[in-house]
């Protein structure tokens, strides 16, 4: 067994989600105070009842006294979390883990990046010393590996390859066009994405995430403690996270058509929650498009199609909002963005609204309304064969 689980033993009881964008004029500080505020506030809560905080953060903070300032916290313990591209999630993670312990009563996972002050444009850290094997390429070049490699295996020409593609990115934009909190608010016809300038091989400029500002934030008590606090809570479920080898890119076995770590923490995450059927159980799903081709492959290895399905899926509409599964109905990385510490929070809340039925009617889910009360969240960092996975799954019933 890979894990006990904690499921239904903490509930989410408050969120808060700042908009996603160039925030020029506002600083971490100002974010940071932004998320916490709307979280305690949804909570009927204040600071001083919050006994522990667990930061996100990569580039923006090195410390916990990057959240104990700005929030004016009263010697309060603050941790300091950094896990590539699942920081948010890993604080979150790491949160409900003490409060489950019962070290904690009510604990705050916060999430924040300010990438537009950090002068880069991708993952705001230098690379550490390796010995000469790590592959020498940026993320959007590691990544357009994904789409050859997948349609090769499954016999696609590059056509159909960029007609998935495009639809992807058309769906996500679609969905990010209909949310307020949105980097991105606007449609995107299939037309304009497939002309869209190329970033690196067949990757073009509508098949990456964007460089974001942003934060998240969430309040976690135990669950029997949840209804004090609203009569709408959201129970974890699950809480899965794995770290791989990093072997994927020495492998001469490896053909860069799965991530065996999202298998592998989603397999666990499935366990922990006893679902036995994600693509019909599930109400929605939020999962790391950092990449068009990341979030086809990610279908397949969240279980939600057969191997080599899924690109027919995505064209005919299974992940839309109105789908079998909608998958990033609040726009995703392709619409936010992509603070490293935020993302993985601000997924939490797209479950947090679309759960308690909070979500705008023009992006409510029939899934919802026909009765799943299930919801996954899931974060990948690193690159292809080399990366650490975080899948979550929150819920608006508590165990029966």
């Amino acid at each position: 067994m890979a894990s006990n689980g904690i499921r239904d033993r903490v509930a989410i009881v408050g969120m808060g989600c700042t908009t996603f964008g160039e925030h020029w004029d506002r600083g971490v500080d100002d974010l940071l105070v932004d998320a916490s505020t709307q979280a305690l506030e949804s909570a009927s809560a204040t600071s001083d009842g919050v006994d522990a905080y667990w930061l996100g953060t990569m580039g923006s903070g090195i410390s916990g006294l990057t959240l104990s300032r700005p929030l004016k916290l009263d010697y309060k313990p603050v941790s300091r979390n950094e896990n590539y591209c699942a920081t948010g999630s890993d604080a979150f993670r790491n949160a409900c883990y003490a409060v489950a312990s019962g070290a904690y009563d009510t604990a705050m996972a916060i999430g924040a990046e300010k990438l537009k002050d950090s002068g880069y444009s991708g993952l705001v850290t230098a690379s550490a010393a390796h010995d000469g094997t790590k592959v020498p390429l940026t993320g959007p070049s590691m990544f357009s590996l994904l789409s050859p490699a997948y349609a090769h295996r499954y016999g696609l020409d590059a056509a159909t390859m960029g007609d998935v593609q495009a639809r992807i990115a058309w769906k996500n934009h679609y969905n990010g066009a209909r949310n307020p909190r949105a980097q991105f608010q606007k449609e995107v016809s299939i037309e304009k994405i497939k002309a869209s300038p190329r970033v690196s091989g067949s990757l073009g400029v509508y098949d990456c995430s964007g460089v974001s500002d942003g934060a998240a934030a969430a309040i976690i008590v135990r669950a029997e403690d949840a209804y004090r606090y609203t009569d709408r809570p959201l129970f974890v479920k699950a809480l899965s996270f794995v770290a791989g080898p990093a072997s994927g890119p020495m492998d001469s076995g490896y053909d860069y058509t799965t991530f065996e770590e999202v298998v592998r923490s989603s397999a666990e995450a499935y366990r922990q929650a006893g679902i036995t059927d994600p693509r019909a159980e599930l109400a929605l799903a939020e999962v790391h498009d950092c990449f068009t081709p990341t979030e086809l492959i990610l279908m397949e290895d969240l279980g939600f199609v057969e191997r080599g399905q899924a690109w027919k899926d995505v064209l005919a509409g299974a992940f839309d909002l109105d789908g079998d599964l909608p998958v990033n109905p609040d726009g995703g990385l392709k619409s936010f963005g992509h603070p490293i510490g935020a993302s993985g929070l601000r997924m939490l809340f797209e479950c947090w609204l679309q759960l308690r039925g909070e979500a705008p009617a023009d992006r409510r889910l029939a899934t919802v309304e026909a009765g799943r009360t299930l919801g996954l969240t899931h974060n990948l960092g690193g690159q292809p064969g080399a990366c650490v996975s975080f899948v979550s799954i929150v819920g608006s019933e508590p165990a029966s």
